[in-house]
């Protein structure tokens, strides 16, 4: 806490308080190697100020009215006030500077000065604070910088000074220095916020340097309006975009790196005066073509500014001036790679865009841009880029083109740590992609391979393809497919529910949503597949004969789903959809999915009244299965008794006699037996299970609609267990059931 001698009190304390000498302001600071860069000392314009008599020396001292009371704890002495002032009253007031002789300081008005902490009396040093570099723009005051890029002061500092690095021995010596000329009121160790590199963990030394900048201010609102024509995913992620870019007023292009693309600029070696136009720039970009950019450090200067372009520049002879050491910010070059590749591709290129693309959905498959709309269907990055990569793309376009470079923005999130924080080199918490692949060192870190989804959910799909596949083995959909309208009504309604789940994840994937995309899949493979058609095909796939029409019609459903599942898969699960499409049916060996196009559903598989029959039939199901709680329903024999009318004529388009042990609807309800009546009868076992229910019935868009009331009766099978086929439908349990005799009789 160093004190300055006001050496010019401001008039309007002198015109309050006459005959007052060796006024002192006080200031206090974290910073203490900034000292010697002082320009200023701030005040509030509106606070309070007093000048306090300390009692155990008499030294007068300047402070805010507010801080008396902190000041004096702090000192250990009571502090008198001698007279009180506002802020504005400091106004002229020039102060001493406490380590460098004859430098004057003036006081100023500052709208960032505090009352938290300190005295109320900020010290400025505009080289080495944003604050304090608002304050010398505004008051036109000095910025000079007294420390190199290897955070060492240099010679401006003084001899005392000079090589010291500012956050170590520096920091002592000017301590030191302001101990010595008696500035120096009182020092004390704390512990306060600082900025620090993310990388090394270092303190970060805040100083001036000259630097390139983009004026974004002038392009904001023509930035703001192209992206009201933009479509970003998801929708939420626009405000912030919007928010960052408001905030951002200009854009410094620069850096001092020694890798990266240069800046093309020369400087003359005795004004500093920058030399770059229209004619050096071109001459650099041929170079550039021609030898790549780091021909900029390796060509002598005479080459990269020779005689003619100096000529054309009106500039003195090329030993004037020196080549620019600064780079391109990365985020210039990433934000212009749109003038490098939104052109046309129509160009001498064998293979069209179309036929390249056509395995993605339609809306993903056009060319990338053409000449009449030159800009991307999407951009794809994280949200860290809405600052970066999104916005900087976004601000050179609209200021070469006047159009935004993309038609829609996918903004994406991160695969994070255990914790849910964002894997990062710095914090050392990154999984190595081979790891993941391959696996760890033991076994508490398996692999996943290439295609990574979560475990239970890749093994489920991962079974799912690997039953599709073996009951599709020896079936050759172009020659033994069943035509839809001969299939059994069950495989009709999943080429429906297929038809279905291909226009969902289609969906999803034109919105670039893989999230729901994934919702979508996992909800068609548990719910419609695993848990409902998978349990009820079992019997016919595996006991009915090899080239039977309802195997046959079974396969041919089968294969249909699996090229449907496997090519929506495919952008997600490249991988393991090209592993399903090399072992799948239905197309020449050596063909590869990602030139075979997308899902192919058909509107032929939409019959009338098919949904309505096997929903229908799927209603009594249930009402069947939640009448025998935990039982197995194949050891039951169920009566379903349904009034003339228009479901009963649905239930004998699945059933058409009145009782089978084979109907489809018995293999729906999976039970031994199915009894399609139109009344239950008088004379069931006293053990049988009566339930109701019924099923609304809604055709032709609500022109048609039937709310239709069934029961049912369930009673223990009498027939025993076939031991090939395990279903209740034998005579006795030493016996084949009479399909299963009639099957192993022709094989004979």
């Amino acid at each position: 806490m160093p004190h300055s001698l006001l050496i010019t009190l401001p008039p309007e304390i002198i015109s309050e308080e006459a005959g007052l000498e060796g006024v002192s302001v006080l200031v206090w600071t974290t910073q203490p190697w900034t000292i010697p860069a002082n320009q200023a000392v701030c005040y509030m314009p509106n606070a309070q100020y007093s000048l306090v008599k300390r009692a155990d020396n008499s030294q007068l001292l300047l402070v805010a009215t507010e801080r008396m009371g902190s000041m004096a704890a702090l000192l250990g002495t009571e502090l008198e006030s001698v007279g009180t002032f506002t802020g504005s009253q400091l106004e002229g007031g020039i102060c001493k500077h406490p380590t460098i002789p004859d430098k004057e300081v003036p006081l100023l008005p500052a709208n960032h000065v505090t009352m938290a902490k300190g005295t109320g009396l900020v010290h400025t040093a505009p080289a080495h604070g944003m604050d304090d570099y608002s304050v010398a723009s505004q008051f036109k005051l000095s910025v000079e910088c007294m420390v190199d890029e290897d955070g060492k002061f240099t010679e401006l500092a003084g001899p005392e000074l000079q090589n010291l690095s500012v956050m170590s021995e520096g920091t002592d010596k000017v301590i030191s220095m302001l101990k010595e000329c008696g500035a120096l009121v009182k020092e004390e160790q704390c512990v306060h916020s600082y900025p620090y590199d993310w990388r090394t963990k270092q303190p970060v030394v805040i100083r001036p340097s000259k630097q390139w900048f983009i004026n974004t201010a002038s392009l904001k609102d023509k930035a703001t309006e192209a992206l009201q024509k933009v479509r970003v995913l998801p929708e939420s992620a626009r405000s912030s975009l919007l928010a960052m870019l408001d905030r951002r007023t200009y854009w410094c292009i620069s850096r001092q790196r020694s890798w990266g693309v240069p800046i093309p600029v020369f400087y003359h070696r005795e004004t500093g005066e920058a030399l770059i136009n229209k004619h050096t720039v071109s001459h650099i970009a041929d170079l550039f073509k021609e030898k790549g950019s780091d021909c900029w450090w390796e060509l002598p200067i005479e080459t990269l500014l020779p005689a003619e372009v100096l000529k054309k520049s009106k500039a003195g002879p090329v030993t004037d001036y020196i080549r620019g050491e600064d780079v391109l910010d990365i985020w210039f070059d990433s934000g212009a790679s749109w003038a490098a590749v939104l052109k046309e591709e129509t160009d001498g290129d064998s293979e069209e865009p179309e036929s390249r693309l056509s395995w993605l959905p339609a809306p993903l498959r056009k060319p990338l841009a053409t000449e009449s709309d030159p800009r991307a269907d999407a951009y794809v990055e994280g949200k860290d880029q809405l600052g970066g990569w999104f916005q900087s793309s976004l601000l050179t376009s609209v200021a070469v083109r006047n159009k935004a470079p993309y038609k829609s923005l996918v903004v994406h999130g991160f695969a994070v740590s255990e914790k849910g924080e964002k894997m990062s080199k710095s914090l050392g918490n990154v999984v190595d992609p081979d790891e993941v692949i391959s696996g760890g060192k033991d076994a508490s870190a398996p692999g996943y391979g290439a295609d990574v989804l979560p475990r239970d959910s890749i093994n489920k799909l991962r079974n799912t393809l690997k039953f599709l596949l073996g009951n599709l083995q020896g079936f050759d959909p172009r020659v033994q497919a069943v035509d839809p309208k001969e299939m059994h009504y069950i495989d009709q309604y999943m080429l429906h529910l297929l038809r279905e789940y291909s226009i969902k994840v289609t969906d999803a994937y034109s919105e670039f949503d893989a999230g729901r995309a994934i919702r979508v899949l996992q909800a068609f493979i548990n719910r419609d597949l695993s848990s409902f058609y998978f349990s009820i095909i079992k019997d016919r796939l595996y006991c009915e004969p090899e080239d039977s029409l309802g195997r046959r019609s079974c396969q041919t459903a089968l294969e249909e789903i699996l090229d449907g599942v496997t090519r929506s898969i495919a952008p997600i699960l490249p991988h393991l959809a090209e592993e399903v499409y090399l072992h799948a049916p239905g197309h020449d060996e050596g063909e590869t999915l990602f030139k075979s196009g997308w899902i192919k559903s058909s509107s032929v598989w939409r019959r009338p009244g098919l949904e309505e029959a096997v929903e229908g039939a799927c209603a009594i199901r249930d009402s069947f299965l939640s009448s025998i709680p935990g039982k197995n329903a194949a050891q039951y024999d169920l009566t379903i008794a349904i009034e003339p009318g228009l479901l009963f004529e649905l239930m004998e388009s699945l059933q058409e006699e009145p009782t089978s042990t084979s109907s489809q609807l018995a293999e729906l309800m999976m039970v031994a037996r199915v009894n399609l009546t139109s009344k239950l009868p008088r004379d069931l076992p006293p053990d049988a299970i009566l339930s109701h229910g019924t099923f609304l019935i809604n055709l032709e868009g609500g022109v048609i609609r039937e709310d239709s009331p069934y029961d049912i009766a369930v009673v223990p099978t009498s027939a025993a267990r076939c031991p090939r086929c395990r279903r209740y439908t034998a005579q006795s349990a030493d016996c084949l059931c009479p399909r299963c005799q009639a099957l192993v009789s022709q094989a004979q």
